[in-house]
């Protein structure tokens, strides 16, 4: 006798116990059945069928309605057993995607980690936070021959893996230039070439890169169509918008960079960010640029990590702690 044909008498036999002794343990042996049925993948329609086959054994008189009520519950269950199984097949394969999305952001955590420089009478503060698994930004701390650094600030137009596989190749091209060849606007156009070979036309990066000298206190820098950084003047208690011109990477190789320069005084602090700052949203409202540095400015007093994580947290609860876009703030805060 089949395993189906041994499971047909046993319903059967259930269902005429609970019938007519309404007998819960008919009830739990029934329980037990379903359990059976999932593990061997029987579709609910199967279950269906046993059960009208059971009471057609049952009840030979039964009425032509219940027939029929039967027979359209089956073709539902039908319907639903198909709808079921894609559902099944999907969420196995949405599952399977978030597992490999979550090695690979761990893996871009690993491949775009950067070491934030220790310089006397330099500050820097650093905080970058993904909205999702894998982060579209991107910052980097480089040091030249003559002990200056450089901090890039870059952000991908398009998000996930190829963003992040994108951000990998950013950093190790940085990392291959000579050190005695940092200037801001070489940097940018050198990596624009990189980019502009590389990566797919429908993928573009817009970069801020600047160098601080620690001799001179100087801070040249120039930007690929990146959201402004701003200087702050700690005797005026004023901020001031720091750009230079220059298209986002990889839409021309023939693309030149501007430089600028800025004398950075005692206590005042340059800082870098990303558009995931300045368009925070509260509700349907985009921030306005005066209260994003306004926050900033309340802050302005505390050392240069603490600034940042500070304004990052105030952000975060503007937003119920749930990020639109990439979050990233960088403060160069000179000391002495």
């Amino acid at each position: 006798m089949s395993t189906l044909k041994i499971d047909l008498e046993n319903y059967k036999e259930l269902m005429r116990q609970y019938i007519e002794t309404k007998d819960e343990q008919a009830l739990y042996q029934a329980e037990q059945f379903s359990k059976y049925s999932m593990q061997q993948n029987i579709s609910p329609e199967e279950i269906i069928n046993v059960h009208i086959q059971s009471l057609e054994a049952l009840y030979p008189e039964m009425p032509e309605y219940i027939q029929s009520s039967l027979d359209f519950l089956l073709e539902t269950m039908i319907s639903y057993g198909l709808a079921y199984q894609e559902y099944q097949s999907l969420r196995e394969k949405q599952l399977e995607l978030k597992s490999e999305i979550s090695v690979a952001a761990n893996m871009q955590k690993t491949l775009l980690a950067t070491d934030k420089p220790q310089i006397d009478g330099l500050e820097v503060g650093a905080v970058s936070i993904p909205a999702k698994q894998m982060n579209g930004d991107y910052y980097h701390f480089v040091k030249d021959d003559n002990g200056a650094l450089g901090v890039a600030v870059a952000d991908v137009v398009g998000k996930g893996v190829p963003a992040a596989l994108c951000m990998s190749m950013i950093k190790y091209s940085m990392d291959s230039f000579p050190e005695n060849r940092m200037d801001p606007d070489v940097i940018l156009g050198s990596l624009n070439r990189v980019v502009e070979r590389n990566v797919d036309s429908s993928m573009f990066i817009t970069m801020f890169y600047g160098l601080y000298n620690i001799n001179n206190h100087t801070f040249r820098y120039s930007s690929a169509g990146h959201e402004p950084g701003y200087y702050y003047d700690s005797s005026q208690d004023k901020f001031e918008e720091i750009d230079a011109s220059g298209l986002v990477l990889g839409v021309s190789s023939e693309a030149t960079y501007e430089q600028c320069t800025k004398k950075v005084n005692v206590g005042d602090m340059i800082i870098m960010l990303t558009d995931g700052v300045t368009e925070c949203r509260q509700g349907d409202r985009f921030i306005e640029e005066d209260e994003v540095l306004e926050i900033i400015q309340k802050y302005a007093h505390l050392p240069a990590q603490e600034t940042v994580e500070q304004v990052y947290k105030h952000f975060e609860r503007l937003q119920d702690f749930h990020l639109r876009d990439d979050f990233t703030l960088i403060i160069l805060k000179r000391r002495v």
